[in-house]
């Protein structure tokens, strides 16, 4: 079953379990991988939806963070729990140590040297690492492996 098959089969347990905060969070989930469909005319495989529910949970973040500081909690509040469902599609997370040698492995294996290789460094990591780990995690280890060596 591929995740968004996964995703349409808990849109319809929300359904039925008439759980309409988790429903709202899994029809927006569904409403942007549609929308993303559309306009690039593609059939989404399961990286896509991964990209796609991480570019989604960071825009909850940012929106938490401004909430908090407009000292709105309600809306906090509800930004963390869409959060919660969006982060349930996501692959397990990548400790800092596995991300940190994941990305020495691919330094190594490209022949990187220096930050000018820091693009094409970037380029591979973000295809293996995506959704597995943070990109700001990612990218502060990508510069710290090219200054080192």
């Amino acid at each position: 079953m591929t995740l968004k098959e996964q995703i349409t089969e808990d849109m319809k347990t929300a359904m039925r379990a008439k759980d309409s905060e988790r429903l709202g969070t899994i029809r927006l989930l569904l409403a942007a991988c549609k929308q993303k469909e559309v306009d690039e005319r593609v059939v989404l495989d399961d990286a896509m939806v991964v990209a796609l529910v991480d570019k989604l949970i960071k825009q909850r973040k940012d929106s938490i963070a401004a909430y908090v500081q407009a000292n709105r909690q309600d809306l906090a509040d509800k930004e963390q729990a869409e959060m919660t469902v969006l982060q349930a599609y996501l692959p397990q997370r990548m400790s800092a140590e596995e991300v940190t040698a994941a990305v020495q492995a691919i330094v190594a294996e490209l022949g990187a040297k220096g930050p000018g290789d820091m693009g094409k460094v970037m380029g591979a990591v973000k295809t293996r690492l995506a959704g597995k780990a943070e990109m700001a995690q990612v990218s502060a280890a990508v510069k710290a492996a090219l200054s080192g060596g």
